[in-house]
This record gives C-alpha cells, structure tokens and sequence, in this order.
C-alpha cells in the first residue's frame, strides 16, 4: 500500500514560490558577471559535471546549505558572507525554490532562485562553463 503523506513536493514548491523572489532564465543571464548577484548552483556535483554550469557560480549541495549559510556552524562557508544577492539553480526550479525559502526562513537575504532553473537556463541560450575543477 503507498505511503501517505501530508503534503506532496508538488505542494511544498507552490507553496515556496509564493514566498520567494523568482528570476526567469532571460533576466537571470544579463545577471552574470554583475559583481553584486551570486550564482549558487544547488544540484548534485554529477549534474554540474554532466551538464556544465552558469559561468562564475558556486557549488552548494542542497544538503549542505542550511549549514553553510550560518556563521555559527562549522560548516560555514564565506562565500555566503559577501555583500551580495544570491540567485539559486537547480535543474527545474523545485529544489532551488525549497532552498530559497529555507534560505529566507533562516533570516539570509536577499536571495532568488531562476525560475525554471538550469534547463530554462540552457533553453534561453544562457552561457555554460564545462570544467574538472569544481568552485
């Protein structure tokens, strides 16, 4: 018998556009090489490696976000403490929704997320760096 939930993923990522600033591809590509926006790049490194990634862009697993972002964990990672807007991807949009507002939930803004994510992204014609060396 399947397991049921509360809610659906489906659901929670509504849920989460409804609280968070979305950036279509289009406008999101005139955002590289913009010294005041940070590309995070939320997919697992086989995506990254596979597909390739938003030129300039910083890898953060998913499951490692909640602890890079805060100053007070081990984990914190200093390229979250910059004076800059942070713009999420993931590869449809759903896991980088889910981290925007988990993101903002923790107090850390001002951050976004590209709609769409990567394949809107790569859709729109938006530049991709393909390299061994992961940032």
């Amino acid at each position: 018998m399947p397991r049921v939930l509360k809610t659906t993923a489906a659901a929670m990522v509504a849920e989460a556009r409804t609280t968070i600033r979305e950036i279509d591809a289009t406008d999101a590509i005139a955002l590289v090489g913009d010294d005041n926006w940070q590309f995070i790049d939320i997919r697992d490194i086989r995506e990254r490696r596979k597909s390739g990634f938003i030129p300039g862009s910083f890898h953060c697993p998913r499951g490692m976000t909640e602890f890079w972002i805060d100053p007070e964990s081990p984990y914190f990672n200093p390229v979250f403490d910059q004076d800059k807007s942070y713009i999420l991807y993931c590869a449809a949009g759903w896991r980088s929704a889910l981290t925007a507002a988990m993101m903002q939930d923790m107090g850390f803004e001002p951050v976004a997320h590209v709609t769409d994510g990567f394949t809107s992204w790569l859709e729109a014609e938006g530049p991709v760096e393909h390299s061994g060396e992961d940032k």
